[in-house]
């Protein structure tokens, strides 16, 4: 029996394969989306510093939409969560605490790592500016844990609301998150303050979440998820063309406005459809899933989440850094501005999706609970991490 039957042979039949791949591919849009829309340039003192072909290539933004699949990690995110919490053992708390570690140690793993990193690489000759443009990079994704942990919190909240209002109690996120832009867009943006924009975080992530439970209580059927699919689409174009928002769901360097940091009613609409999507085509997945050879990547995706998550930009940079000293490495650290840059950096995919894999065979430690871990261990590593943080956002 091959190792993809013996997974197969292995899943609980209770398994809902259409949402581990869902998730799996969400999973996949992210390294993918920072490996291509992120590159690098090299100064004279060869030291590396971010670039983006967003800022030359405008027909990059279309990749961005597809590329751009947060909205499909909260809604089965907020899926599995409601099948998790119904099921839970104990009080809400112990519940949460669970989750909260699984998302928590992985995170504390790669910045710990990279606190000890940063003073080896710079005593092996890396410029300082390099390691902290690689610091950046490594944290960027980090957000996304933090935003998702306080998500993870309100889920018994989203369960009342979803079981009494079904797919409209995510309709008020959406609201406010209308609310705010308008104001900060609007006829008044001059006398709005530029720290309204954060209101934006928690409503604009918690939407698509709220839709999965709403799902998840069996509220959102064909019906209301046709629904999802054509109305999200029309708020989008209607927001690209009437209202003139950017059309690239990442910020490109320059830029005075940006979809994703906070997320902007865009990113909603992009995310209601794709969660009307998602849904309708949850069964037609969930039959191609029964294949073994497709069930085990996914399976192997799914149970490297996190290390997929914190340890990608490493990747990335374990090619990068290297290259920074042998000067202009096309697709590497040659700017990303010509079509050349895009066939080079295309060609470089696979080296970084195999670093990845290197890596994850060793980083998936912090994937497992950390049972013989001592307090004094912990508390090493929690400095570490803090450490990093500081030096990263310094």
């Amino acid at each position: 029996m091959s190792l993809a039957e013996r997974i197969d042979a292995r899943t609980p039949a209770h398994r809902d394969r259409a949402v581990d791949g869902l998730r799996a591919l969400a999973l996949l849009a992210v390294p993918t989306g920072h490996w291509l829309l992120g590159g690098f340039t090299l100064d004279a003192d060869g030291v590396i510093h971010n670039a983006s072909p967003l800022s030359t290539f405008g027909f990059f933004a279309p990749v961005s939409w597809v590329l751009q699949m947060l909205g499909i990690f909260f809604l089965v995110g907020g899926y599995a969560s409601v099948l998790s919490y119904e099921r839970r053992r104990g009080s809400t708390g112990a519940w949460l605490r669970g989750r909260i570690a699984r998302l928590g140690r992985p995170v504390l793993g790669v910045t710990a790592v990279w606190a000890v990193l940063v003073p080896v690489l710079y005593a092996a000759g890396v410029p300082d500016d390099t390691l902290r443009t690689g610091s950046t990079l490594v944290v960027q994704p980090l957000w996304f844990v933090g935003v998702y942990t306080v998500v993870t919190a309100l889920t018994p909240y989203c369960v009342r609301a979803a079981r009494r209002l079904g797919a409209w109690a995510a309709a008020p996120l959406l609201a406010s998150v209308a609310v705010v832009d308008f104001l900060r867009y609007g006829p008044y943006a001059e006398a709005v303050p530029s720290w309204l924009s954060v209101l934006n975080i928690l409503p604009g992530w918690l939407f698509a979440y709220q839709l999965g439970v709403s799902w998840g209580v069996r509220r959102i059927g064909a019906r209301q998820a046709w629904v999802l699919l054509a109305g999200g689409a029309v708020l989008f174009v209607t927001l690209l063309l009437a209202f003139h928002y950017p059309a690239s769901m990442v910020g490109v360097p320059g830029e005075a406005r940006t979809n994703s940091h906070p997320p902007s009613l865009l990113v909603l609409a992009l995310a209601a459809a794709q969660s009307g999507a998602a849904i309708l085509l949850r069964d037609r997945l969930g039959r191609l899933l029964r294949r073994p050879a497709l069930w085990a990547p996914v399976v192997m995706i799914n149970l490297s989440a996190m290390t997929i998550l914190c340890w990608h930009q490493t990747a990335m940079l374990a090619a990068a850094v290297p290259a920074s000293f042998a000067g202009a490495v096309p697709g590497l650290t040659t700017a990303p501005d010509s079509p050349a840059w895009i066939v080079a950096r295309l060609a470089w995919l696979p080296l970084f999706a195999g670093l990845l894999l290197l890596i994850g065979r060793y980083a998936r430690v912090f994937e497992t609970p950390w049972t013989g871990a001592t307090v004094a261990r912990r508390s090493v590593a929690g400095l570490l991490a803090a450490g990093f943080a500081v030096y990263a956002l310094g």
